[in-house]
């Protein structure tokens, strides 16, 4: 596999034996892959922190649910608030939403993110941070089994219980999650012995 082969928007799905407890059982949304590198969000991470705390701040008054909470979308600039939401095709596309497939945009400007936390959009996530991988890592990580592939579906982008969604996610390219082995840093240890 080259960089060339893995085509973005896609998910990466990590494997049981990814310990990491960044990438356990996470599901990425692939957005930027090329040869000096890779970078994506994590999609089901929720955070503590409600976003109208994030919000308020930011002196941004959040009119949507109260219960609403942030999400972990990686290690790299934690600081770094994205939202990626459900968007209509037929809306305008503002220069400052970039589309990631049909039906979901994402922002960065804060101009949208008053605009959005206003009328919040039906189905949202506010990632903050992101996941970035160096030249060649990703694929290297790939070959090595540490991540399988699937197609970007909007239920599972937004899927209203987080802990379901490497599950749904394994089901939808065919895997029984049930059916991959267990891995524990005991088995990494001695498999390494």
């Amino acid at each position: 596999m080259s960089a060339a082969d893995l085509k973005a928007p896609i998910l990466l799905l990590a494997m049981p034996q990814v310990m990491d407890p960044f990438f356990y059982k996470s599901v990425v949304l692939l957005l930027q892959h090329q040869d000096e590198g890779s970078q994506g969000f994590i999609v089901n991470r929720p955070t503590g922190v409600k976003v109208g705390e994030i919000l308020e701040d930011l002196e941004i008054p959040w009119l949507g649910e109260e219960s609403s909470l942030a999400f972990f979308g990686g290690p790299v600039q934690p600081q770094l608030g994205t939202l990626l939401f459900r968007n209509d095709d037929d809306e305008p596309a503002a220069e400052t939403r970039v589309k990631v497939c049909p039906g979901v945009a994402l922002t960065q400007h804060l101009g949208d993110l008053e605009s959005l936390a206003e009328q919040p959009p039906p189905a949202f996530r506010l990632l903050l941070g992101y996941a970035g991988w160096d030249t060649g890592q990703l694929i290297k990580e790939i070959l090595r089994n540490d991540w399988m592939t699937a197609p970007v579906r909007n239920d599972l982008l937004f899927n209203d219980d987080p802990e379901e969604v490497w599950q749904l996610a394994m089901e939808s390219v065919g895997i029984d999650p049930a059916q991959l082995p267990s891995w524990t840093p005991s088995n990494d240890e001695t498999s390494a012995n």
